[in-house]
């Protein structure tokens, strides 16, 4: 048997020196009241001694600061294995993604579909980032998804006034961040920017061995941008009306990965959650070394909590001058 806390039971020291304490305390009554008097303060029959509770509660107290170590039996080392995957998902927030053709605006969709992805998403290690015309780190891979959930949230849209939607910088972060990794996944919430030619960010995906989803938000109708409450409008002050861009398609396609176009239907989360997961499926094997450890503090505890209810149970009865 170990103690996790071993420097806990120095306090025990306490205890016989309590003990001499307790003794004293009695005896000094003596020094100021007649033996008469004394005799008929002092308990009498009909519960149990005051030396003896007081030897009840400090073994109750040695057996709580026991508890407080923690006692445990090591059983050794135990290697568990599991199978790794890691994910990078990159948000749109160039203007564009503010276009009100989707309720609320795309952006906002792109947020809630995410979150419904996370519950679909289980024993993976996902990334987020933030790009328009550059990108920019939200949260490195992590498997805490109540921590991704709030940064996507509260997610900082100061590159909104950046115009234009850069396909490569997403690329190049994935790039990075999963150096490491034989089989690399990007998920990009986009409604595909203008550009109609994606070939080198596909010669780029390729060569990097990175597999692209697309989730596209947006409708060929086209909708309004709006930065807080004003509308984006052109040089010549006509309101600008954007399209979803399918030629975002071919990165998708052409780099293994899959396109997919928004639905308001909850399924399709879990749908793409799938499609992702057997994509990364046979990745790397993660060893993790655990010790297997048996606690044993809830003996001393309620032991100590024991013996300190039976050091009250049985109080004396105290004579009355």
């Amino acid at each position: 048997m170990q103690f996790t806390y071993p420097y806990v039971l120095f306090l025990l020291l306490l205890i016989p020196v309590l003990w001499v304490l307790f003794g004293k305390s009695k005896d000094s009554l003596k020094n100021y009241f007649t033996p008469e008097l004394y005799e008929k303060m002092v308990a009498k029959g009909g519960g149990m001694s005051r030396r003896s509770r007081q030897a009840l509660l400090l073994a109750s107290l040695a057996l709580g600061i026991v508890a407080l170590a923690r006692p445990v039996i090591d059983n050794g080392e135990i290697k568990v294995k599991s199978e790794t995957t890691d994910l990078v998902v990159a948000f749109d927030i160039s203007r564009s993604m503010f276009a009100n053709d989707v309720y609320p605006n795309r952006f906002s969709l792109s947020q809630r579909k995410f979150f419904d992805l996370l519950e679909n998403l289980k024993d993976t290690r996902i990334a987020v980032i933030g790009f328009s015309s550059r990108a920019f780190l939200v949260a490195p891979l992590t498997s805490d998804y109540a921590s991704l959930r709030y940064l996507v949230k509260h997610m900082g849209l100061d590159y909104i006034s950046l115009k234009g939607t850069d396909m490569m910088a997403p690329l190049e972060v994935t790039k990075n961040l999963l150096k490491n990794r034989t089989k690399k996944a990007l998920l990009i919430f986009t409604d595909g920017g203008d550009k109609k030619d994606f070939s080198k960010e596909i010669e780029f995906a390729k060569r990097e061995g990175i597999k692209v989803f697309i989730y596209a938000v947006g409708t060929e109708k086209g909708g309004v941008m709006k930065v807080g409450r004003d509308v984006v409008r052109d040089e010549k002050g006509d309101v600008v009306i954007t399209h979803l861009n399918r030629a975002v398609k071919s990165l998708a396609e052409f780099s293994g990965g899959v396109y997919k176009e928004f639905s308001f239907k909850s399924a399709d989360a879990k749908e793409l959650a799938e499609i992702i997961k057997d994509s990364l499926h046979s990745g790397e094997i993660k060893e993790d070394v655990i010790r297997d450890r048996k606690e044993l503090f809830k003996i001393p505890l309620m032991l100590a909590i024991i013996l300190f209810l039976m050091s009250f149970s049985s109080l004396p009865k105290w004579s009355r001058v």
